[in-house]
């Protein structure tokens, strides 16, 4: 689904990344975990192709994005990725169901089919009562199941989720990442979770640790959430002697 080969982004004389090789399998469902300036939101950037690396090649579904032209670019973009950030992305001036089916609306599909499934996510992420609202009248748990919706509506091959629960507090963090899993799980979605806090990561069948703008270690979950959890934990310990910056 994923290969990322040799990758690395610098600006100026600062190396972000330092050369990350990393194979993720459809279906997976993967964290990537580090500290402030390990560079795993500048990998997940040039994943979700909204910035270029410095030398490498990343492929997606057997195809390599960054060498297509922009209108391809965007296709592409709009097809195959579906994208979740900490701050919604959603338009203040769009209801949420309008937010949810504008990547239909650019795709021109017809408006029977984009009712249809408006319908199916909705009700599925229990969001049909908020439809006509707009995001200054929803909760932030609210906004981003909209805002999964409107990532999934058009069934992505890789979804990708930059630190989602940053905004909401603890329950909603969890309805949210029940979500992601079950998204994960049910409809066969591959997820990239880019995230700081380990209760997130336990939802994760793998999690990726950076450090220093390289990949420093994979850890497999082969156990139950809480103890992948706990081992989560050690290893952001041993990282760093602390789990302070986490």
């Amino acid at each position: 689904m994923l290969l990322c080969q040799n990758i690395t982004k610098s600006y100026d004389t600062f190396d972000v990344l330092k050369g990350v090789n990393l194979n993720v399998n459809k279906g997976d469902f993967l964290g990537i975990m580090g500290p402030s300036g390990s560079g795993k939101t500048t990998l997940l950037n040039l994943i979700a192709t909204i910035d270029q690396p410095t030398s490498g090649a990343i492929v997606i579904n057997n195809k390599k994005p960054h060498t297509f032209s922009s209108e391809l670019l965007a296709h592409f973009r709009r097809r195959e990725l579906g994208m979740v950030f900490q701050d919604f992305n959603l338009v203040p001036t769009l209801t949420i169901e309008e937010n949810i089916l504008l990547p239909l609306t650019l795709d021109g599909v017809k408006l029977k089919e984009m009712r249809m499934k408006l319908h199916a996510i909705a009700k599925e992420l229990g969001i049909k009562e908020i439809l006509k609202k707009r995001i200054s009248e929803v909760s932030g748990g609210q906004a981003q199941r909209a805002a999964i919706a409107r990532a999934v509506i058009h069934k992505p091959k890789l979804l990708l989720a930059d630190e989602p629960t940053g905004n909401l507090d603890s329950k909603s963090s969890k309805d949210v990442m029940r979500l992601l899993k079950e998204m994960n799980e049910v409809h066969g979605i591959t997820i990239i979770l880019v995230t700081h806090d380990a209760k997130d990561a336990s939802y994760c069948n793998n999690v990726a640790f950076m450090r220093d703008g390289q990949l420093d270690d994979i850890m497999p979950n082969t156990t139950n959430q809480k103890q992948f959890y706990q081992n989560i934990i050690q290893k952001l310990s041993a990282l760093e002697g602390s789990t302070d910056e986490f």
